[in-house]
């Protein structure tokens, strides 16, 4: 590959981890690979600076701005980013340089927050605005409303500059991050990845009263701009701050020499696991604001400050049993149970060992020592086994040729490392089933969370999942026994029941757990043969002529249907009064007819459903990813990866406007 297709490369891949963490608060990969691309882009471009280009990764701040929050507003002073180091060396170099450009500077590292940046500004001491990064240079989105109920932002200073703008890092302490994921599991809500997805997530929302029970923190690192007093250096403002009650970063050493600065880097780094919130680096700037007015800034970040990031973290932990559990297709996957290490900013104890041969490749065994790490910073993995501390009595784990919840016998599917469960009765696969049938996607039955399933088949009220329709029969006794809760929690269940048998079709569909049959096919299935009595009898050659269903899918769906156990369950659904009908939606032909469409962005005055709902109305297919068979992108505000990976394919992109006049409306 040569530089110019490496570049090409690097910088698609970028802009679209770029989105995920900074426009969509979900990062799909660890920072630390994130910098090690960024890094071997910025070396090439500086290897053939006539690549480089404006639009570039490395010639931006931070994210797009976007409305979520609020209005946007314009920074008053940009919040750029840092120069990121990774070496020892890299430290050795900066110091050195800055010493040659100063005379006798003096240098104070701090830890690196890992949260999400936000300015306050006081004028009289009283708080006027709070702004996210936004773009970092232009930017921001306004967020007063959600700052306020943070705890650590002051709204009132003790004394009165006339004017005051201080930087800082928005985060969320571990024990809190661990109780709003508590909370999620029990309403049935999807938990958040890590405390720094959960931070963004949080102050970026409209509903200030949400920001206040999540209970998120602050620290101050910078003085931004200042009038009405003066400060020598950033220990003096630090100083200043203290006493107006302002929570500033914890910790911080003042050093004069290289081997200072990277004593200090080290002594954070070995103390990181003992905080209450979770770091990312150390950050080393020069204290006297003369020095850095100085110095000055690129277009990019300060000249006077630097990040060392810390290589991933990795933990030994030792491994105490490998549990089997049983998946809706009868699948075993083995988990491995550790005694707990915290990585990331949270506690884990379990992580997935995938199949056999993933255990033979390991060479595991109960006892060993292993060494456990976080990929993307989310999904604990294990790295490797420490064999040299191998226990004496070791012998590798392997799967047992029974399933481990009913006792049947196990079979390895042919050509893969899949083992299953050959009983169709095995009440584990029922437990999955169930799960994945009163799901989000499916019939969305808010509050069924997965204890109350395992429960409720435990005990026999749940053989299948027509008898989720019969639970309000056993109101009385789930009330006496505690199941679901009480009579108030129950009734609340049993209500979301009866009202989920008025979903469109393509939701049970869906939740039948037919392979190869997701929310997007069965959409497609319904829309085209309208009820449940036409698609039970359409034979394969019919069911592929629904677009997108090949001859697999169709297949298993034929095969469904011909079970007779399959039927019965179908006949009372439709007894209890499930809807066994597709909504009835008119198609008006338009030149979007068969045409496929993705919505990105934040468009003038659709959202991006009512946009879906409008492209389907005209016969076209709203999908949720670009590719080479999508034939327009609707590009609103703030369109991100999509619309370059759009760009890249040729696609055409239109604007709402330009939707309207093709639609004629």
């Amino acid at each position: 590959m040569s530089a110019e297709e490496r570049i090409a490369e690097l910088k698609k891949t970028l802009e679209y981890h770029i989105d995920r963490y900074y426009n969509q608060d979900s990062p799909e990969i660890s920072d630390y690979e994130y910098d090690m691309m960024m890094q071997e882009l910025k070396n090439l471009e500086k290897e053939h600076p006539e690549l480089v280009t404006p639009d570039s990764p490395t010639q931006r701040v931070g994210g797009t701005a976007k409305r979520e929050a609020g209005v946007l507003v314009r920074h008053n002073v940009p919040m750029l980013s840092l120069q990121d180091v990774f070496s020892k060396e890299e430290v050795f170099n900066f110091v050195e340089e800055m010493q040659k450009q100063l005379d006798h500077p003096e240098f104070v590292v701090e830890y690196k927050i890992d949260g999400l940046s936000m300015s306050l500004r006081y004028e009289n001491g009283e708080l006027i605005l709070a702004e996210t990064r936004g773009d970092g240079i232009n930017f921001g989105e306004d967020v007063t409303a959600n700052a306020k109920v943070i705890k650590d932002v002051k709204q009132k200073l003790k004394d009165k500059p006339e004017y005051l703008e201080i930087r800082g890092e928005v985060y969320m302490k571990n024990a809190a991050f661990e109780k709003v994921n508590e909370t999620q599991e029990l309403l049935g809500k999807k938990v958040f990845a890590n405390p720094r997805n959960c931070a963004a997530g949080t102050l970026r929302q409209l509903d200030s009263k949400v920001t206040k029970e999540r209970d998120l923190s602050m620290f101050i690192f910078n003085i931004q701009q200042v009038r009405g007093m003066e400060f020598a250096t950033h220990t003096e403002g630090y100083e200043f701050l203290k006493k107006q009650g302002i929570h500033v970063i914890d910790d911080y050493k003042v050093c004069t020499t290289a081997e200072e600065v990277w004593d200090a880097i080290t002594a954070i780094g070995e103390n990181r696991g003992n905080l209450a919130y979770d770091i990312d680096g150390a950050v080393v700037k020069i204290n006297r604001f003369s020095d850095r007015e100085q110095l000055g800034e690129t277009s990019k970040v300060p000249r006077w400050a630097i990040a060392y990031k810390y290589p991933p973290e990795e933990k030994e932990s030792r491994l105490l049993n490998i549990e089997l559990s049983v998946g809706r297709t009868g699948r075993i996957t083995p988990t491995a149970v550790f005694e707990p290490v915290r990585l990331c900013g949270t506690s884990v104890s379990r992580a997935t060992l995938h199949n056999q041969d993933f255990i033979d490749d390991l060479d595991i065994g109960i006892g060993d020592t292993i060494v456990v790490y976080k990929s993307g910073e989310i999904i604990p993995k294990i790295k490797e086994v420490k064999k040299e501390k191998r226990p004496s009595d070791w012998k590798r784990f392997v799967i047992p040729d029974v399933c481990p919840v009913c006792g049947a016998k196990t079979e390895r599917e042919k050509d893969t490392a899949d083992i299953r469960c050959t009983s169709p009765n095995c009440p584990a696969q029922l437990e999955r089933h169930i799960i994945n049938f009163v799901g989000r996607d499916a019939m969305d039955i808010k509050g069924f969370g997965t204890v109350y399933i395992e429960e409720l088949v435990r005990l026999g009220y749940i053989n299948n999942v027509a008898d989720v329709f019969v639970l309000k029969t056993h109101r009385d006794e789930l009330i006496d026994q505690g199941i679901i809760g009480k009579e108030k929690n129950t009734d609340k269940l049993l209500d979301a029941i009866e009202k989920s048998k008025e979903n469109d079709a393509y939701k049970l569909l869906t939740g039948l757990g037919i392979p190869n049959v997701g929310k997007a096919a069965a959409k497609a299935i319904m829309k085209y043969f309208k009820d449940m009595d036409h698609l039970k009898e359409a034979s394969v050659e019919q069911l592929t002529e629904v677009n997108d269903i090949g001859e697999v899918s169709a297949l298993c769906i034929r095969n469904f249907f011909t079970d007779e156990k399959n039927i019965e369950i179908l006949d009372r659904l439709k007894e209890y009064g499930v809807n066994m009908q597709a909504e009835e939606t008119e198609t008006v032909e338009s030149v979007l007819t068969g045409k496929t469409v993705v919505v990105t962005g934040t468009l003038p005055t659709l959202g991006r459903k009512e946009a879906s709902e409008l492209i389907e109305k005209y016969g076209g297919k709203a999908s949720g990813s670009v590719s080479k068979k999508t034939d327009y992108v609707l590009a609103g505000e703030n369109a991100g990866s999509k619309l370059t990976k759009a760009q890249e394919l040729g696609i055409p992109v239109i604007s709402e406007e330009q939707l309207k006049e093709m639609l004629g409306i």
